[in-house]
Order: structure tokens, then C-alpha cells, then sequence
């Protein structure tokens, strides 16, 4: 079990807590963490290239002219690819880039993210932080005080005033335990825990 000190917002240490060596004290191999990356991104990104096909443009309905006896071609609508403003054939369409992976693998990534962080020394561990009101430059002051300047704060619960005090600060996200993710922690320098959030991942990681 890997020990680390338990800070307030005042940057005082309040006492200490043991990590479970099964999520927070893993070898850390680069190659697992780059392909759960690869995946995130992969499920955020989305084509934007799209041609409409000749039901989707507007017009038709009609048969342009009679099938017979005018001497022109057949023709049975105005949307046909041939036509000047009809659909287009084969065209691009908005492409899904995702792919999925194992469950194991991604939960062995984020405890591997975790590791990381806390090889590094650049994983804090907070009692409690929360706040009364919405302040921006109450939240930069401690900040400020625990020597963070770029940092992910994962919280336990709701905390409104802290994601909307945060929210306007460059370099800094706050998330629900729920939503802790690989890209995200690597994303940031440092990795701000409050306490309750430990056992939290530890059930999730180790179940």
C-alpha cells in the first residue's frame, strides 16, 4: 500500500491515506495508455464531408416531360445525377472514425493514467473542496495556494459552485468520479483527488 498526506484547500497537511497497489501503484506501459487515447479521440471525432443523394435534394415528384414523342431522352426526375442540381452518386457521407476495446483494457489504462500520476508526484490528495458561492478568484487563489497551474480536479457528488468557478479558468477541468478517463488525466499536469473519491475508484478499478 502506497501512503500519500490528505491536504486542505490551505495546503495544511490533516493526515494521510493508503492506496490500493492494485490501481494507484501499477507498472505504467505507454502503449496500453496510447491505444485508450486513440479511442477517445476516435469517438469524438466526426466527418463533416456529405453530399446529398438524389432523395435527399429537393425537387422530383414529376416526370419532367412525357416518356414519349418529344424527341429528347427519357427522363423520369430532376433530381437524377445526370440532371444539373439532382443528387450525387457515391458521394461522401459523414463517417463513424470509433472503435471500441476491451473493458478490461480500459480500466487497466485509467489505473495505469493513475500510476502515472502518482510516480510523478503530481497527484494531490484534498479533504474537501467545496465552495458557498460561484467565485472565480477564489477558486485561481487555491489554486494558487496548492501550487497547481494546470490541473484536473475530480469531485465526488454534484458541486456547482466549483465547476462554475472553475469554468473560466484556462488549464483547469473539474469532473464527477464517474467521468474520470484516460485522456483527461494525461491531459493535465496535475491530478487533484478529493478523499472520497479514492474508495470510489478503487471499487471501480479493482471490481
Amino acid at each position: 500500500m502506497s501512503t500519500v498526506n490528505v491536504m486542505n484547500i490551505k495546503n495544511e497537511n490533516v493526515g494521510q491515506i493508503e492506496l490500493n497497489d492494485a490501481v494507484f501503484n501499477l507498472e505504467v506501459k505507454e502503449y496500453i495508455l496510447h491505444d485508450v487515447v486513440r479511442m477517445q479521440r476516435a469517438a469524438r471525432r466526426s466527418g463533416n464531408a456529405c453530399t446529398k443523394t438524389r432523395v435527399e435534394v429537393s425537387g422530383g415528384g414529376a416526370k419532367p416531360w412525357r416518356q414519349k414523342g418529344t424527341g429528347r431522352a427519357r427522363a423520369g426526375s430532376r433530381t437524377s445525377p445526370v440532371w444539373r442540381g439532382g443528387g450525387v452518386v457515391f458521394g461522401p457521407k459523414p463517417r463513424d472514425y470509433s472503435f471500441k476495446l476491451n473493458r478490461k483494457v480500459r480500466k487497466l489504462a485509467l489505473s495505469m493514467a493513475l500510476s502515472a500520476r502518482l510516480q510523478e508526484d503530481n497527484l494531490i490528495v484534498l479533504d474537501d473542496f467545496s465552495m458557498e458561492a460561484i467565485k472565480t478568484k477564489d477558486f485561481v487563489s487555491v489554486m494558487k495556494g496548492l501550487n497547481i497551474e494546470n490541473g484536473l480536479i475530480v469531485i465526488d457528488g454534484e458541486a456547482e459552485n466549483l465547476k462554475k468557478s472553475s469554468r473560466n479558468v484556462n488549464g483547469f477541468k473539474v469532473l464527477p468520479s464517474e467521468g474520470l478517463n484516460v485522456y483527461d488525466v494525461l491531459l493535465h499536469k496535475k491530478l487533484v483527488l478529493i478523499k472520497p473519491v479514492i474508495e470510489n475508484l478503487e471499487k471501480r478499478l479493482t471490481a
